[in-house]
């Protein structure tokens, strides 16, 4: 790889992690505070609910990737016009293919990074993002004792809390139990926390009384505790299996899902189109880095503005992408339709491409000659100062 090359993707690649880095964070910032009820209703920690969250990650990454490229691209080619570093690779003879080299060399790993996300690891994360979703709705604390209420969670069990902490303490805890055909048994304790131990479930209380009244006749006894443990394996109810959507399956799956597959059976539609979106995304990359060197990747002199061209690069790839997600909405499955899919990323290339050779034949050769015309002039021009100030 020849320096040039080697120096515009060194700088391309970093200008594209701080850009992914950042669109990332923020588009992941925006999904977490969806499920945001994982803290403050589900009684999970932080680091639990940021845990959970990154699962996502890989399928952000996906979306905004050549997003990235496109403003990674913006702002290095920006740089070498600003520099004049392109006049001179143009005054020098050089082609402007010698920058486009770098660039797509860097769009392909781009695209190659965003297959793999794309087929594999963010079908991978949904599916266990999902799977914690489900384990996390199935808590018994989570969905059935909630603070300020009296809930019954089976016959002759009852549960109140005042308040239940951001590290799932729960605080002011009441428990009526009348599920024994003699005893009553009312517990009351300050903190109480769930506790999984092995395969049991259990509700430490802290720092409480236990009263049992006879249901017939008898007198109240009172018991003082500091910790006490209360089992609550046989309420938990069992955590159904997740039912996966079609983008939380595997490609193997979308390919050949099961004879027995509710979902497959009921919606094979969108199998298909999520396997071709799975595909056609990639492509993208590829059409973004090509779309913005047509814009900015032809040489001008510090006087001339690229403001509009920068304004063309971003117009034109957003329009692309709408226009991909817009097939995406209305193919709904069918087989001709579904063929855009492809056609969008690849039509955006290929008039790219028609506009880059374009421009690398007869109008950039005026262009060159229109420079050396101005250089000559600038240098007959300061000659005849120079000359008239001797005189």
């Amino acid at each position: 790889m020849k320096t040039l090359e080697r120096y515009i993707i060194r700088r391309t690649a970093y200008a594209f992690t701080l850009t992914i880095a950042a669109m990332t964070g923020v588009v992941w910032a925006t999904q977490a505070l969806r499920q945001l009820d994982l803290v403050t209703s589900k009684g999970q920690t932080i680091v639990q609910f940021i845990g959970i969250t990154m699962l996502a990650l890989p399928f952000l990454i996906v979306i905004v990737a050549p997003f990235a490229l496109m403003i990674a691209l913006i702002l290095v080619l920006n740089a070498l016009s600003g520099d004049s570093e392109l006049i001179v690779i143009d005054a020098s003879g050089g082609s402007r293919f010698l920058v486009l080299k770098p660039v797509m060399i860097f769009a392909t790993a781009v695209m190659l990074l965003t297959a793999s996300m794309s087929l594999y690891f963010a079908p991978m994360g949904l599916a266990q993002l999902r799977t914690e979703i489900t384990r996390v709705r199935a808590d018994l604390v989570a969905n059935i004792v909630k603070p300020g209420r009296f809930i019954t969670v089976e016959n002759g069990l009852t549960f109140h809390i005042r308040n239940r902490s951001g590290n799932g303490t729960l605080d002011g805890l009441l428990l009526h139990d009348t599920r024994d055909q003699d005893t009553a048994f009312t517990y009351q304790a300050e903190t109480g926390q769930i506790v999984e131990t092995g395969n049991r479930t259990l509700l430490v209380m802290q720092n409480g009384t236990i009263q049992r009244r006879p249901k017939e006749e008898g007198d109240i006894s009172i018991v003082r505790f500091q910790s006490y443990a209360f089992d609550l394996s046989n309420l938990i109810p069992e955590a159904g299996e997740p039912v996966f959507k079609a983008s939380e399956r595997s490609t193997q799956n979308l390919m050949a899902p099961g004879r027995n597959d509710a979902y497959a059976l009921k919606n094979p539609e969108k199998l298909t189109a999520e396997l071709h979106e799975r595909f056609s995304q990639p492509l993208y990359c590829l059409s973004f880095g090509l779309i913005v060197f047509a814009f900015l990747g032809k040489a001008r002199t510090t006087r001339q503005s690229r403001g509009l061209a920068v304004v063309g690069a971003i117009s034109a790839c957003v329009l692309l992408r709408t226009g991909g997600f817009g097939v995406t909405a209305i193919s709904g499955g069918a087989p001709v339709l579904l063929g855009l899919l492809y056609v969008v990323p690849v039509a955006g290339a290929a008039l790219a491409l028609i506009s880059i050779f374009k421009g690398q034949g007869g109008a950039q050769a005026k262009w060159i000659g229109d420079l050396h015309l101005a250089i000559q002039d600038r240098i007959e021009a300061f000659n005849r100062r120079r000359t008239g100030g001797a005189a």
